[in-house]
């Protein structure tokens, strides 16, 4: 089994409703995000996923988070913009866009708020 990873950034402030400390208040982070797909089989170059065209995928799902009040952006106008909903949402998006090769999939997505914190979501 293969693995490819691309990390990419942005910038975006929420608040955490109904939870009860800090993180309610509204506030921001510089969020890290890393796509991770795995697959089984290289194409006839030796590569699982062309990684311009991955990190094309991520860029684009990034760009609308980028520097928003992720609060007033759907879906997390309605759930809470928390890191694991946050990865769960860019991987819907990215999934959309991933183009069929070699087998790969979307294995993980990663989502960190700080250097040290971090949610991932697998499907």
């Amino acid at each position: 089994m293969f693995e490819v990873s691309v990390d990419e950034t942005f910038a975006a402030g929420h608040a955490l409703r109904g939870y009860k400390g800090k993180c309610e208040n509204v506030h921001g982070h510089n969020y890290k995000v890393r796509v991770t797909l795995t697959g089984p089989e290289l194409d006839s170059v030796g590569l699982l996923y062309d990684f311009v065209h991955l990190k094309k995928v991520i860029r684009d799902v990034i760009e609308s988070l980028d520097h928003r009040f992720l609060n007033d952006f759907a879906p997390f106008d309605i759930i809470n913009p928390s890191a694991e909903n946050i990865a769960r949402y860019i991987y819907e998006q990215s999934f959309k866009q991933i183009k069929p090769a070699n087998g790969a999939l979307i294995s993980s997505i990663t989502v960190w708020e700080t250097d040290v914190t971090s949610a991932t979501y697998r499907p």
